[in-house]
């Protein structure tokens, strides 16, 4: 507004108009100069997202793919659930981390997400559902928050303000792979969401064969973060350990795991691989992971074993995404 020679607090006005009215029509802009509507209509675009494709589960999970400017393909998945509803959104285009068990991975990264790409999967959301369309916010998606980092903050100050989308801090949780120092940083901010880690392995070899990035940030200055971060926070953390057949499901990784996060106010999510194909890992079976988790709890605070949502529409992240980029080079 101020590039447009008006007043700062014009653009807190428009502002609500365009996020907390959902109004996205500078003419309808009503407490704005006809003169100034007039000039954002000649400089200014408003597009809401739109899915290239759509999948819906035989148990309600949607999977939207959505297609940026660019031609980059991103993935939001929408799991309704019992009264709550879970949006998990993507903060990046692919992704640099090359997890070896992730969809998302064998794209590489194409881009990070601006706030307003971010955000615009939620304005999608609320569009086509209402305004109460989901009760909880994960950036689980494709991509690493935290090495997003800027966008990333930007898009949770729209979610929680008053005249953004208004949504609780404590309803956000940023995902991430275990970028140590930024962990620290975001602790440092106070934004009051929530945080999980993407932990998935307890003994740093291990690891290591699953995530690359364990080689930079290496179990135990995670932990410190992590540890800074609950305090910071005064929450718990959610480590997020998914069961990979006949690699980390052994009473050995019951030990470690229990050694590694003790002291640490947390929650264990624990879920059965999501196989995706052409990668090397196997999915165990519903006994084995109940058994697991009875050997872990009560040695650790809390135990959540997550059934998989969506396996029917390829729900696992990257999946739907990395298909539509095979189909399109196979078309080129």
């Amino acid at each position: 507004m101020t590039s447009l020679g008006q007043k700062p607090y014009k653009g807190r006005q428009m502002f609500n108009w365009l996020y907390k009215v959902r109004q996205h029509d500078f003419q309808l802009m009503t407490d704005l100069s006809k003169e100034v509507r007039a000039r954002l209509d000649e400089h200014y675009t408003f597009r809401l997202m739109q899915p290239e494709l759509e999948s819906v589960s035989e148990d309600g999970t949607r999977k939207f793919l959505f297609r940026l400017e660019d031609g980059h393909p991103i993935e939001t998945v929408f799991i309704p659930d019992d009264g709550r509803a879970t949006v998990c959104i993507s903060v990046q285009a692919g992704c640099a981390l090359a997890c070896r068990f992730c969809a998302t991975g064998t794209l590489g990264l194409l881009r990070d997400l601006t706030p307003g790409e971010i955000v615009g999967q939620l304005m999608f959301l609320r569009e086509r559902f209402g305004g109460e369309a989901f009760t909880n916010i994960v950036m689980m998606g494709m991509g690493e928050p935290l090495n997003n980092f800027a966008a990333v903050v930007d898009a949770i100050r729209i979610m929680t303000d008053p005249s953004g989308l208004c949504h609780a801090a404590r309803r956000i949780t940023v995902s991430t792979s275990g970028v140590s120092p930024k962990i620290r940083k975001l602790a440092d901010l106070g934004l009051k969401t929530r945080l999980a880690v993407s932990l998935h392995a307890a003994i740093q070899e291990k690891r290591v064969q699953l995530m690359p990035v364990a080689e930079t940030f290496k179990l135990d200055k995670l932990m410190e973060a992590v540890r800074y971060y609950a305090l910071a926070a005064r929450d718990r953390v959610t480590f997020e350990y998914i069961l990979f057949k006949g690699f980390n499901d052994t009473p050995e990784d019951v030990k470690a795991l229990t050694r590694l996060v003790h002291g640490i106010p947390c929650k264990i999510n624990l879920l059965a691989y999501n196989p995706v194909p052409g990668l090397p890992f196997a999915r165990p079976t519903d006994e084995e992971v109940d058994a697991f988790a009875r050997l872990l709890y009560p040695r650790v605070p809390a135990v959540t074993v997550r059934k998989s949502r969506g396996r029917d529409i390829d729900a696992a992240c990257g999946q739907l995404a990395a298909r539509a980029a095979a189909r399109r080079t196979d078309h080129a």
